[in-house]
């Protein structure tokens, strides 16, 4: 590999990579409703415990979304901890509080509580403080960071294994900058996204798959959500809502609203965007800012989420027509404060 990581590898902590190490049955755990990030985060802890001659069994509590399926070992995630395994490790990757875990970890509480655990996450609201808990916002994606991991643990990214392992932290890294248009971008991320592509990950191909390919439903779905955009303050705040009768109208499935809310941050005046979807009785809220804005975790903190600067989200247990004026008060309140 002529792409040189040497000088960013000290960020890894000891302490994880003795973990992974000595790690021989790996539970590795995603985030509820996933992402390309926590999906091939995931999965690279899977290889790395593999590779170092341990077993891992990849875990999520939802169903990896087709948009997803392209990424080389989705397959092997399981909703649940397999039976009668001696696990001696816990690998959460991108949740960014252990909640984000989601219902299996209300269903097994004494495995996760029991297992010598690794928390490796770059969302800035995430307060973990375990011995082996690596939090570092200024990565731009998780994936990231388990490249970083990789490298540390002298785990190359050469061959077919190199390339499977280089093609799903590529995806994470592509979702989570936008294909690199994001300003979490940075020249660490310029240089493991290097080594990844030198390795053989397909950036073009992912990019065109997470960004620029979209089933008809999809369109539709968002033609919806588009057509209900609203605005206050001269456009300085926009929102638009999701509404559950939005997606069987369109034939769509949930995940087809995943891109929306960075498209309503498009909007030329927005300081803040908020997508609000209807979950049942809760109301789910994703926000976008600009750069030198308001801090959406600011924002999204207010209603106990949490995320990153530019992009953060929460959950309310209230309709989303109560919830709605809660928010856009306080999204108002804060744009108003921005001078530029």
């Amino acid at each position: 590999m002529s792409v040189d990581l040497a000088p960013y590898l000290d960020a890894v902590p000891g302490l994880v990579v003795e973990r992974l190490r000595a790690g021989r049955r790996v539970l590795a755990v995603s985030h509820e409703n996933p992402d390309a990030d926590t999906l091939g985060a995931t999965l690279g802890v899977v290889r790395l415990a593999e590779a170092l001659g341990g077993r891992a069994d990849a875990v999520c509590t939802d169903p990896v979304p087709p948009l997803y399926a392209f990424i080389d070992g989705v397959e092997r995630f399981v909703t649940d901890p397999v039976e009668a395994t001696d696990y001696d490790l816990l690998v959460v990757s991108d949740c960014g509080s252990l909640d984000r875990i989601g219902a299996v970890r209300g269903r097994h509480p004494e495995l996760f509580e029991r297992l010598p655990r690794v928390v490796i996450d770059h969302h800035a609201s995430n307060d973990a403080a375990g011995d082996a808990d690596w939090i570092d916002p200024g990565a731009a994606a998780t994936c990231e960071m388990v490249a970083l991991v990789a490298a540390r643990l002298g785990i190359g990214f050469d061959g077919e294994f190199g390339r499977g392992l280089a093609a799903g932290l590529m995806a994470g890294i592509v979702m989570d900058t936008a294909t690199f248009a994001h300003p979490n971008a940075t020249a660490r991320t310029l240089a493991v996204s290097a080594a990844l592509v030198e390795a053989g990950a397909p950036l073009s191909d992912i990019s065109r798959r997470l960004y620029r390919s979209k089933p008809e439903a999809q369109l539709r779905l968002f033609g919806r959500i588009l057509d209900r955009l609203e605005s206050a303050d001269g456009g300085r705040v926009v929102w638009s809502t999701l509404l559950e009768a939005d997606v069987a109208a369109t034939g769509a499935i949930s995940s087809h609203s995943e891109g929306i809310i960075d498209l309503l941050a498009q909007a030329d005046d927005a300081e803040v965007a908020i997508l609000f979807k209807q979950a049942a009785s809760a109301t789910r809220i994703s926000v976008r800012t600009k750069p030198g804005g308001v801090d959406a975790t600011v924002l999204t903190g207010t209603f106990g989420g949490g995320g990153h600067a530019r992009a953060a989200g929460a959950s309310l247990d209230l309709p989303v027509d109560d919830a709605r004026p809660l928010v856009l008060v306080e999204a108002r309140r804060l744009a108003a404060a921005v001078v530029r």
